[in-house]
């Protein structure tokens, strides 16, 4: 048990992820890793590998940086991509955080 622990452990949030998502099928065995894997990200199997691998990078991320300085990064590089602030400030009323946060994304968007 210690072994299977370490091993997960080592990879971290995707881990803890496919972890989750195994335990969620309802199977054993490689049915449940194929499951698991096809539901979670789009595009069946492969599509859940990949998504394993954004989950690493973005975790990680965010460990180095802060939930609130990635956050604010994707804001300004959405206005630099030509989304207008309308559209910005649209989608920030929609993302799943605080008020606070929300008004420190809308304060950052107008200072672009």
């Amino acid at each position: 048990m210690e072994k299977i622990i370490a091993k997960i452990a080592g990879l971290g949030v995707p881990g803890i992820v496919l972890l989750v998502a195994i335990g969620a099928t309802g199977y054993t065995g490689a049915a449940a890793i194929t499951t698991a894997l096809a539901a979670l990200g789009p595009g069946g199997m492969i599509g859940g590998i990949a998504l394993l691998g954004v989950i690493g990078v973005v975790s990680s991320a965010i460990t180095e940086y802060g939930f609130d300085a990635i956050l604010t990064g994707v804001v300004k590089e959405l206005y630099k991509r030509g989304e207008t602030k309308h559209t910005i400030l649209c989608k920030i009323s929609k993302y799943p955080i605080s008020k606070t946060l929300k008004a420190k994304l809308k304060i950052e968007l107008e200072k672009l």
